[in-house]
């Protein structure tokens, strides 16, 4: 069995949950055993603390990466902040409104969106990780803190706004949506900084993830394990590939990587 302290980065939607967005059995064995070995065990999502909270709570972590890396927590505190900034954002909607492009914002505890241009674009994404269309509330941009927004375009724009806003970041997570983030953020870079706080080393870190948005992610670690339902354009950043998310692929990458005992 492995005696080296590790921290282990979790994807939420399509890794830690099966197509029921329930999380297998095998699964919360194999994080129970982790953290019995002393091991780091933390979620690296895309969604925001109040998409994630109750994934923290029923799978009983301390530890996460919210917003595709724009905020960390350790224990539950917060140690790692990087807002959109707001000048270059707000030029992006202006333009997004203008193409008829709906936008929403994210803080921690709260998504509001701005637009209501395509209601049914806009249920489909979100519909696809299980949540809802955000209220309206074109004001929200002025009164909170953002770590991340959504833009609900599809293909045809792909690449539009990358040289437009060297700020920004435009991270596909859906055929007809976009995590818009702030550039050089990452759930990659954010884990690498919760590793380094904690006196770990890159190689200390394995990532599991099915989706465009853990691509950097298990690129960057010591092991990236891409889920056996990972697109092919997802797998060619992975060190190797486990069985899918309804098949114990956590558990059986444990297993082959001397984490676990069958």
């Amino acid at each position: 069995m492995e005696n080296t302290r590790k921290l282990f980065a979790f994807d939420i939607d399509g890794t830690l949950l099966d197509s029921n967005k329930q999380a297998l059995p095998s699964t919360k064995k194999a994080l129970a055993k982790l953290r019995e070995a002393g091991h780091i065990v933390m979620i690296a999502t895309g969604r925001s603390r109040y998409l994630a909270n109750t994934v923290i709570q029923e799978l009983g972590f301390d530890h996460y990466v919210l917003c595709n890396g724009s905020a960390a927590f350790l224990n539950h505190q917060q140690i790692y902040q990087k807002l959109l900034p707001n000048e270059e954002l707000v030029s992006f909607l202006e333009e997004a409104h203008q193409l008829q492009i709906d936008t929403s914002f994210i803080g921690l505890d709260a998504s509001k969106r701005s637009t209501t241009f395509n209601p049914e674009r806009m249920e489909e994404a979100m519909q696809s990780f299980g949540s809802t269309t955000p209220d309206l509330d074109p004001d929200f941009l002025d009164k909170e803190d953002v770590y991340q927004a959504l833009a609900f375009y599809d293909e045809s724009y792909e690449g539009a706004f990358d040289e437009k806003y060297p700020a920004l970041s435009f991270v596909r997570w859906h055929e007809k949506c976009v995590d818009v983030i702030p550039k050089g953020g990452s759930k990659a870079a954010t884990i690498l900084e919760v590793a380094n706080h904690l006196g770990m080393n890159q190689t200390d870190v394995i990532s599991f993830g099915d989706g465009m948005n853990d691509r950097e992610m298990l690129e960057a670690s010591g092991t990236g394990i891409a889920m056996g339902n990972a697109p092919e354009e997802v797998r060619r950043y992975a060190n190797w590939v486990t069985e899918d998310n309804n098949n114990d692929g956590i558990w059986h990458a444990l297993v082959r990587m001397g984490f676990l005992e069958e």
